[in-house]
């Protein structure tokens, strides 16, 4: 498998803490020299290790966005 690349942009904030120390995250990243995109995943404490998670363009965030707001 190859190798991913990637490049956290902007931390944005944390969303919750597992005992474990890893933290779901939402962060602006580029994979792979992309265009970066909103990200929500779960991240080992110094960022080596990552778990499987969603990244969103700009406007399915704003999608998301309302979405989350009509249902709140």
């Amino acid at each position: 498998m190859a190798d991913i690349k990637y490049d956290i942009k902007n931390k944005i904030g944390v969303i919750s803490t597992a005992k474990g120390g890893w933290t779901k995250e939402l962060n602006l990243i580029s994979w792979n020299d992309g265009e970066p995109k909103f990200d929500i995943r779960q991240w080992a404490p110094d960022h080596e290790k990552m778990g499987k998670g969603i990244s969103l363009s700009k406007e399915e965030a704003q999608e998301l966005l309302k979405l989350l707001q009509s249902s709140l």
